[in-house]
Order: structure tokens, then sequence, then C-alpha cells
């Protein structure tokens, strides 16, 4: 069991991102520049907003709260938000807007991924559901409120790309 905990919480995110990749190359050309467009917009923002976040919010790992050895060795720093369990939901928001089933499918291994580091003993699960949040909100005002104006003037500037 411990093995498997340690394959999420170390190694399940690649899933999330081997599987978005190889959707975004399946994909037509301009709609390849849109999710790369949308996840380069995303994908910083989300990080940014997440160590403002870690400024507003410290939560001690549970390792240093319950004075035991987590399943991974790890710093005994601020545990909030969960940085795998971040990259992997930001991720997942980008593919939901463009294709639901799959971006539900990948937040669902998103979830898996973080319940792995609570399991492991170096996360909460606010620190989970909190990256998750996080990259939910921040795709949703990237999506909804800059990315179709990025787009526009982008296929303006660069009709050639597409």
């Amino acid at each position: 069991m411990d093995t498997l905990v340690i394959f999420g919480a170390k190694y399940l995110y690649l899933v999330i991102v081997i599987a978005s990749l190889t959707y975004v190359f399946r994909q037509p050309k301009e709609l390849r520049w849109k999710i790369a467009l949308c996840a380069v917009i995303i994908l910083p923002l989300t990080y940014i907003a997440a160590k403002i976040a870690s400024i507003f919010y410290y939560d001690p790992r549970p390792f240093v709260v319950g004075q035991f050895a987590p399943l991974l060795p790890h710093d005994p720093d601020n545990g909030f938000p969960s940085d795998h369990t971040l990259l992997s939901s930001a991720i997942a928001a980008v593919v939901f807007f463009f294709h639901r089933k799959l971006g539900l499918w990948l937040f669902m291994i998103a979830f898996a991924v973080g319940a792995s580091r609570v399991l492991a003993g170096i996360h909460h699960f606010a620190d989970i559901f909190g990256s998750m949040a996080i990259a939910s909100v921040m795709a949703y005002i990237v999506l909804e409120y800059i990315f179709p104006t990025v787009w526009k003037r982008f296929s303006k500037k660069y009709p050639g790309t597409l």
C-alpha cells in the first residue's frame, strides 16, 4: 500500500501531463495554439496566486504537527497549497475548457495526486482543496475575461501560424 501511495504522491501527476500533451498534439493546429496560449497564461498566474495565498495562510505539514516520519522526505515548510495538486489541477482546468470529459478525468486524477500526498503525510486536505480551488478560479478568470482578448490579438498578429 505504501508503494502505491508513494507512486501517487510523487509521480501520478505525470499521467496528467502525458494525457494532456497527447490530447493537445492530436488537435488541429489552431486549437493546439489556443490550448498552448491558455496554458502559457494560466499556469504562471496560478503559481503566482498560490504563492500569494501561501503568504496569507500557513498550514504546518501533518508530519510536523503529528511528529511522525512521512512516507516521502520533505522540508517542514508551509504545506499550503500543494504544488503537485496545483499543477495537476491547473492542467486539468485548461483541458476542461476544451474537452469537458477528459478535463473531468484529469481533475479526478489531480484529486488522487492530492489524496496520495495526504496519505503520505505531507499535506492536509485543506492544502489539496486549496490548490484545486486556486487553479480552478484562476483558469476561470483567465478563460472568461482575459483569453478572448489575448486570442483575438494573437490571431491578428500571427495569422500565418494558425
